[in-house]
């Protein structure tokens, strides 16, 4: 026997044993888990947009103060000739 028989054969065996018992209420709990999933990632999808206005609101808060785009005002003066 080859490799790829033996295989073969060792799947056959395993689907005929009977298969094991599914629980009645498999497909309700897979429902619920699935709609836990989806409640929670829309809630952290929520979260991270509020994140971002308030991160985009904090940086025009910041920006209207501090100017950043002026330049600074020099720290020495220009030295006085000519008087």
């Amino acid at each position: 026997m080859t490799r790829h028989e033996d295989k073969e054969a060792a799947v056959r065996r395993l689907l005929d044993t009977p298969h094991p018992p599914v629980p009645g209420d498999l497909a309700r709990r897979a429902a619920e888990r699935g709609s836990r999933r989806l409640h929670r990632a829309r809630r952290v999808r929520r979260a991270l947009w509020v994140l971002g206005v308030i991160a985009v609101a904090v940086f025009f808060a910041w920006a209207s103060v501090a100017r950043p785009w002026q330049v600074p005002p020099a720290e020495t003066t220009p030295p006085l000739e000519g008087w």
